[in-house]
This record gives C-alpha cells, structure tokens and sequence, in this order.
C-alpha cells in the first residue's frame, strides 16, 4: 500500500486522542485506515459511487458538507475546508468567533450541504448489463411516465427481483434514479433558459408543483426559484 507510511501514523495519532480531519477526497485516505468503519463521512459529491464501492462498511453522506464524528471531521470540496474550519473555531471556541471570522473572511455560515453543487452523470460503474440498459431507457425517456412494473417486464426481470438488482448496482432505487435524471435535466434548463419553473417543470414530466418542489429540493437543498435566482445569469 502506498500510504502506508501515512495510515500508520493516523492511527498512532488517533490511538493517542487526536482529532484528525480531510478534506475532499482525503477522506479515502481515512477510510483506508479503517478508522471510519461504521460512521458517517462525506467526501466530494464526484468521489461517490468509487467511494461506496471501496469502502462499503462506511456511511457515505454526500448531502453532508461536514461530518464530526467523535473528533474525527470530513467534508466536501477543497474549498469547503473554509466551511470545517468555521465549524471548528465554533466547536472548539464559540459562536461569536465564529461568525466574526466568517465575516471578516467572507464565508458562508452554517453552510450544510454540497447538494446543490453535485452534478447527477448517472451510476454506472458497475457490471449489470441489464440495469445499465434500464438506466439508459430511463435517462432516453424521463420526460415521460414511467412506471417500474413497465421496466421490469420490459427488461424481462421480476418486479422484486428488480428492484434489488437496481439497488445493488447504482445505489438508488429505479424510482430515485429516475426523480435524480428528471432534476438534473431541471436544473440545466433553470441555469440557461428563460423558461418559467412551471414550463420545466412540464417538460421534465411533472404536473405536481409540489410534488416537483419536494423531489426538486430533496436533491439540491433548494426549491427550484432559489436554484434559478442563484445560477442563471439572465435574471441578474
């Protein structure tokens, strides 16, 4: 192992108290030492489906921007180590200081999650020809109804059978994965389009507004307004 080295020194470290804290896609290097086994930990959104694959004992919180898991921190992107580290002067010293270094750096407080951030590319990392076929209809098809009875006999699968397979593969259900092509394709069109949320809202295969909210903000920590005020140019 070419960290070895590294790992070792982790462990002696943490065996001995020491808090310890990644950033990014550290948190491999973490999970590798083992000292994250069945705890929470976030990494960056992009890392997800390897680090699932390689460390399945961990819980992955992708949504999470910072985990603390008994003074061992993780979090999302590089950058958002100004976020862990607004989040340690609060822990380790109080709010106040907190919120005047946030002020004087100029970094968001309380910022929680990397959701709006993630970019959804689908999950295909894996050797199930068949859900990968599944996958492919569904992303050719959202902006259709699509009802999983209809895959599984259309993919010549049992319903139960199905499901699981879908599960163990990408890591969502046939349901999710189609709710995450659906908002992906939202929020391109709410990034670049003048189109209104209702019109995208249409075109993406809903006719519930808040059906549409609910599933919209359950993946991005927004509602679809606040999405399209924060990242399309135009509306400035």
């Amino acid at each position: 192992m070419l960290n070895e080295e590294l790992i070792s020194w982790i462990l002696k470290h943490r065996k001995e108290g020491a808090e310890i804290a990644s950033i990014c896609t550290g948190a491999f290097l973490l999970a590798a030492s083992g000292i994250l086994d069945g705890k929470s930990c976030s990494t960056h959104w992009s890392a997800a489906e390897d680090f699932r694959r390689l460390f399945p004992k961990i819980k992955l919180q992708t949504d999470h921007l910072i985990t603390d898991e008994g003074g061992i921190y993780t979090n999302g992107g590089a950058y958002s180590f100004l976020n862990l580290i607004i989040y340690l002067i609060e822990k380790h010293f109080d709010r106040q200081t907190a919120i005047y270094c946030s002020k004087v750096f100029q970094i968001e407080p309380d910022r929680k999650s990397q959701s709006a951030f993630s970019i959804f590319r689908g999950q295909k990392n894996h050797d199930d020809e068949v859900v990968k076929e599944v996958q492919n209809y569904i992303e050719q098809n959202f902006r259709e109804k699509i009802s999983i009875e209809e895959l599984s006999s259309r993919f010549s699968v049992g319903r139960r059978n199905f499901d699981r397979r879908f599960i163990k593969a990408t890591g969502n259900s046939p349901t999710e994965y189609i709710q995450r092509v659906k908002v992906e394709s939202a929020k391109k069109s709410l990034e670049i389009s003048r189109k209104t949320v209702s019109e995208i809202m249409y075109e993406v295969g809903y006719s519930d507004q808040k059906a549409f909210r609910e599933v919209f903000r359950r993946f991005t920590g927004m509602s679809p307004v606040e999405y399209k005020g924060r990242y399309n140019k135009d509306l400035l």
